[in-house]
């Protein structure tokens, strides 16, 4: 379903088990067809312009990125994740406990056939940018795809690590900066143990509550089978089975995401596989706003509310490393959409 808004947006909605996602499409100025960019974002409730509930706060990235790329010539489309956006929480009722892994690569298919049935859009020329987790859901999408799959993707603050080993780093570099660290790292440990078994988890009282939520957030049965999904998906491996051209760009003040552990994973497979290219931004965080802090003081309460703020800018070499391989990857020759 497509209904006008803006000139050069486009608000429009397919449908995944009965459930509408909604989205905006935006449009470049001149004649088409264009090539065109889908835009996944990062993990939760995470909506189009990708802000979350759960994070105070509207960053806004994924709005300024498509205003950024449809100003070099490339259609967009953003959409929520069906749990997200103005009626999120409805749709989060109707989908308690039957949230899984397909259904996000159901709705990123909704969106990829939005695009190729658009008279302004080049089908040949189509690629996938995403934020964080959304790298999972395109890259199963791509092995999914055959020859309908995506000519390049950009995976930006993407993970390399097995989620659940990614997801206990995090939680021991926050935990190793306050008293009685190892005991709740154990208790962590302990509860991770209990859910990868397919146990009811069980949680202290007694546990600080910001963990304690942490911990039930990733247990609830309300986001199963999801959850369990994603703790034992391995994103290095799906990217070493792609032959089309990717992207992946870490930026350098990402504390979600280390550019050194995660990046040394990826570039040891772009060794071996030449379509792969990772790239680091200097001064970009999790969400490629700049950041203009040393990196050494970026303590995880102080990154969340830099990128959580409305205010900041995109930081432009990350900005300028997107378009720039999106131009070169652009010209229909050099397509390849293939999966190993």
């Amino acid at each position: 379903m497509i209904s006008p808004s803006d000139p050069s947006e486009v608000l429009v909605s397919w449908q995944v088990d009965g459930v509408d996602v909604d989205a905006t499409l935006t449009l470049p100025s001149g004649e088409g067809p264009f090539p065109a960019v889908v835009m996944v974002a990062g993990s939760g409730p995470t909506d189009r312009n990708w802000n979350s509930p759960l994070i105070p706060g509207a960053n806004g990235s994924g709005a300024l990125l498509a205003q950024a790329l449809s100003g070099a010539g490339f259609v967009t489309l953003r959409y929520d994740k069906r749990p997200s956006g103005p009626n999120g929480q409805d749709k989060a009722r109707r989908l308690m406990g039957r949230i899984d892994m397909q259904g996000h690569v159901d709705e990123l298919a909704g969106g990829v056939q939005l695009l190729r049935e658009s008279r302004n859009v080049d089908g040949r020329r189509l690629f996938a940018l995403t934020n964080s987790e959304g790298c999972i859901h395109a890259l199963h999408y791509q092995a999914q795809a055959a020859e309908e799959g995506f000519a390049g993707l950009i995976l930006t603050s993407a993970p390399a690590r097995v989620m659940g080993d990614l997801a206990r780093a995090q939680v021991a570099a926050q935990l190793a900066a306050g008293p009685g660290g190892e005991a709740l790292l154990a208790a962590y440990d302990e509860a991770m143990t209990q859910f990868t078994a397919g146990l009811n988890v069980q949680v202290s009282g007694d546990l600080p509550e910001a963990l304690r939520n942490l911990i039930l957030g990733i247990t609830n049965p309300a986001n199963q089978p999801f959850a369990r999904e994603l703790w034992v998906t391995d994103p290095a491996a799906l990217v070493a089975a792609v032959t089309a051209p990717v992207l992946i760009l870490i930026g350098k003040k990402d504390i979600q995401v280390d550019w050194q552990a995660d990046g040394a994973l990826f570039e040891r497979i772009a060794r071996n596989h030449p379509n792969v290219s990772v790239v680091y931004a200097e001064n970009a965080n999790h969400v490629l706003k700049h950041e203009p802090m040393e990196r050494s003081l970026l303590t995880a309460a102080v990154a969340l509310e830099n990128y959580s703020s409305a205010g900041g800018d995109l930081d432009a070499e990350a900005v300028q490393v997107i378009t720039t391989w999106l131009q070169d990857h652009g010209p229909v020759d050099r397509i390849a959409s293939s999966v190993a």
